[in-house]
């Protein structure tokens, strides 16, 4: 990983790292659940729009899998630089990609770019408190065995911020949401294989780069069943994912446009109490 010169920020994530687990995922056969989750919930929000799009694009870390969840879109790599043409789709989807991003904005910046006026963006990510558990229970484990920290847990975005990026990137009528999938698990071993299965093990730049002592891990695992138990099963500990999804068009003079302050015909309490005597 090269090393960032004095004036550049330190990277959040070591890309060669993360391409490496990534193709590692994918050659074990990857454990899609959150992607299919993801396919499907996409797949309903299409159906509601009102729009038959023909020239889709799809940004995502598993393009493989993603060849098969939208084999009518065009799919691409998250690469820092992203291999799309401006203007030239209707749809874009970032998938399960952005928050490894560096500069998310720019990463949606060049979507927006690619897209034609009033073309669609719709970004999925884990945000919030996904994995908050694993996070705390680690945090406890690591200082009771080492006395300090290290990046374990990727930083999650919380929903207000991540919805900021849309305008930010140029993109009308942002609309950011948030689904929460509740998870239960046996052992630290068992979410740390489902981790990797989905290319989601620990790529950050900031890493330590000697294995983690089983202590730790052993502590941490306690942890989690002693801080978070599965009320349904004393055997497991629960956990959970959000799931951010944020979505905007391209500007376009069809859309929908706010009215200029002081524009308005009606006073507000006239409005919502009609009945009301005017002075």
């Amino acid at each position: 990983m090269r090393a960032p010169s004095p004036n550049e920020r330190p990277a959040l994530t070591d890309r060669d790292s993360l391409i490496l687990r990534r193709a590692r995922a994918m050659r074990r056969g990857p454990d899609d659940f959150l992607h299919r989750i993801v396919a499907d919930e996409i797949d309903d929000r299409l159906a509601a729009v009102n729009r038959r799009f023909t020239s889709e694009a799809v940004v995502t870390g598993l393009p493989d899998l993603w060849r098969g969840f939208r084999p009518q879109a065009r799919v691409i790599a998250d690469d820092p630089v992203l291999d799309l043409v401006p203007g030239a789709h209707d749809l874009v989807i970032h998938a399960m990609a952005l928050h490894w991003a560096d500069d998310p904005v720019g990463q949606i910046v060049q979507c927006a770019r690619a897209l034609r006026p009033d073309g669609l963006f719709i970004a999925v990510l884990p945000g919030g408190e996904t994995l908050a558990e694993l996070r705390a229970a680690l945090a406890e484990a690591e200082v009771a065995e080492t006395g300090g920290l290290s990046p374990r847990v990727l930083p999650m975005g919380e929903i207000r911020d991540l919805g900021g990026l849309l305008s930010r990137a140029g993109l009308a009528l942002p609309v950011a949401d948030q689904m929460h999938l509740p998870a239960s698990y046996r052992s630290l071993t068992d979410l740390a294989r489902d981790l990797r299965g989905m290319g989601e093990s620990n790529a950050m730049a900031a890493r330590l780069r000697r294995p983690t002592p089983r202590t730790v891990l052993a502590r941490a695992d306690e942890a989690l069943h002693r801080m978070f138990p599965d009320p349904d099963n004393p055997d497991r500990f629960r956990t959970g994912f959000d799931l951010i999804f944020l979505t905007g068009w391209s500007p376009d003079d069809s859309q929908q446009k706010p009215l200029r302050p002081g524009s308005a015909q009606m006073r507000l309490a006239d409005a919502l109490n009609p009945d009301r005597t005017k002075p």
